[in-house]
């Protein structure tokens, strides 16, 4: 399947449009079998951006396994929560030994949600100096900056720091409460690559809106975002995502709001993610 391919901000990197996630089947432990099958049908849908985080169980190591042997092939990510150096230092050493490669192409400063936390990573002996770091030495080819929480934390992430690419929110539901969209509009206009989550809210939107699943993806690949990342629990989840990918066309200003506005009485709950 050819999947549409952006370029990822200012890295100048190409991209497919569609990443795999890292969460659904691959935020689990025990879960092997399964895994490698959903990470190998997205490598047969096209898909060549992989995501995941030292917070997300297993992830890391079910990707190690299943991408050996294509790792020239595709764009790597993961993330860490640390907030000093040294967290973030033990983290970087894991998540490579996990994913069984000598370099990301792009680590994540993962899950910003308070200022404290924005200044503690660019304070002395904080987790930037590891970021940095791993990028002189080789580590990782990009840094970004991942929140879901309050979309002004994000925005003042950017304006402080120079992060390559920004991961946020983006579905139909964030219009209505504290919407991580102009920040995705600010940072592109930056030059920062936008990476999309939360696009189907942990698959609350689609339970919504049966039959929902390629307007909710057209919907986010309509945004100012250059990558969505979904993950997925079956094969058929994978092949469903990579088809409404491939399928893509930019969606109307008036479907867009029509999907807006049937998702105000639920917003609250599927925006899970924001206090």
């Amino acid at each position: 399947m050819e999947l549409l391919r952006r370029r990822l901000g200012r890295t100048g990197e190409e991209v497919t449009a569609l990443g795999l996630g890292g969460e659904g089947i691959l935020r689990t432990f025990g879960r092997p079998k399964e895994a490698r099958r959903v990470i190998m049908a997205a490598l047969e849908s096209g898909i060549r951006y992989f995501e995941s985080a030292r917070a997300y169980s297993g992830s890391e190591a079910y990707l190690g396994e299943g991408l050996r042997g294509v790792r020239e092939q595709i764009f790597l990510t993961s993330k860490s929560h640390g907030r000093s150096r040294s967290e973030a230092e033990v983290h970087l050493h894991t998540t490579l030994g996990n994913l069984q490669t000598d370099h990301l192409d792009l680590w994540q400063v993962h899950d910003l949600r308070t200022r404290e936390e924005v200044e503690a990573i660019g304070a002395p002996g904080g987790a930037l100096e590891a970021f940095y770091r791993a990028r002189e030495q080789g580590k990782t080819r990009f840094i970004g900056v991942t929140g879901h929480h309050d979309p002004e934390i994000l925005r003042l992430a950017i304006q402080m720091y120079d992060f390559d690419t920004v991961l946020l929110p983006v579905n139909p539901a964030e219009t209505h409460h504290a919407s991580f969209l102009p920040v995705a509009q600010e940072a592109a206009d930056q030059g920062v690559g936008v990476v999309g989550m939360k696009v189907l809210c942990r698959g609350l939107l689609p339970q919504l809106f049966e039959g929902s699943l390629p307007l909710l993806v057209h919907y986010a690949l309509s945004q100012p975002v250059d990558v969505i990342v979904i993950g997925a629990d079956t094969v058929t989840q994978v092949q469903e995502l990579a088809q409404a990918a491939a399928d893509f066309e930019p969606q109307p200003a008036e479907l867009q709001r029509r999907l807006e506005e049937a998702c105000q009485p639920y917003a609250q709950k599927v925006m899970y993610y924001k206090p």
